[in-house]
């Protein structure tokens, strides 16, 4: 990892040279489980300010990876720093709350107000625990963060009649709560309708406005699902890297097809990707 760089507590802000910290760094990555190879020489470094989609077909690893680079898991072979913490070498759990990760899976198990779910980043906790209380200045930060995601007239709404599409943008404010440098979501579009989908994709736009210094990597297998603000992309094909770079060059329909295995066209309009299976001569 680049060294040098300013710290801000246990966060890496900006190199001594102007350019962007490195939040991620991973290199030579290899992961084997019950003697299946999950992951193979896999590197990504992720800096500051960068928006990455990690892409592939089901089963290629990606939501390894995105364990991997979350604290969740070690590494069998290669090094993985996040934050720049090697993992091995710092306890995981203090790692973790460093990082805001969005899981679509979130399971509080009462019916908690929009505000309270957001307030359980704090303590990471599903419900809100007893004898605690927020400060003013974080619920007013709360507050902003359920503005920023298009949520501010559901904000003492219950989160069982949220829409799917709503928890999701919940959840993403829940991990901003610590104001962690770093966000990864885990197909976060899940089982979202056309509005939900298009609602929850504007959401993300906003906050890479509002927090230009956030570094997110998303995972998907659609391309459709990609804000306009990704800028960096990495391909998944059966545990290995096919592909990595900025989505520009990355997401083509030549390197796309390669990871899906299929004669595919990508097309942009508005800085979004659509794609289409080739019509075979």
């Amino acid at each position: 990892m680049s060294g040098g760089g300013a710290r801000d507590g246990d966060h890496a802000v900006s190199d001594g040279d102007g350019t962007r910290a490195v939040l991620l760094d991973a290199r030579d990555v290899h992961v084997v489980r019950d003697g299946r190879p999950l992951l193979r020489d896999v590197s990504l470094t992720v800096r500051a300010g960068e928006h990455w989609a990690l892409l592939g077909a089901n089963g290629a690893g990606k939501t390894t990876l995105l364990s991997l680079l979350g604290a969740r898991v070690h590494p069998t072979y290669g090094t993985v720093e996040v934050l720049g913490r090697r993992l091995g070498t710092v306890d995981l759990r203090e790692l973790r709350s460093l990082v805001g990760h969005v899981d679509p899976r979130h399971p509080p198990r009462s019916a908690l107000r929009v505000r309270d779910v957001v307030l359980t980043g704090l303590t990471n906790s599903v419900e809100r625990l007893p004898r605690w209380a927020p400060t003013a200045e974080q619920e007013e930060r709360a507050d902003r963060l359920i503005g920023t995601l298009g949520l501010a007239g559901r904000r003492e709404a219950r989160w069982t009649t949220l829409s799917q599409g709503e928890r999701g943008r919940v959840l993403i404010a829940r991990a901003l709560m610590p104001e962690p440098r770093l966000l990864l979501l885990d197909e976060p579009a899940t089982g979202l309708d056309l509005p939900g989908r298009e609602q929850f994709i504007e959401a993300l736009d906003s906050l890479r406005e509002e927090h230009p210094r956030l570094a997110t990597v998303l995972v998907t297998h659609h391309l459709e699902e990609l804000p306009p603000g990704t800028s960096h992309a990495l391909l998944l094909r059966e545990g290995c890297v096919s592909a990595r770079g900025p989505a520009g060059q990355v997401l083509t329909g030549d390197q796309v097809g390669k990871c899906f295995d299929l004669p595919l066209v990508l097309d942009r309009h508005g800085g979004r990707w659509s794609v289409r299976v080739a019509r075979r001569r």
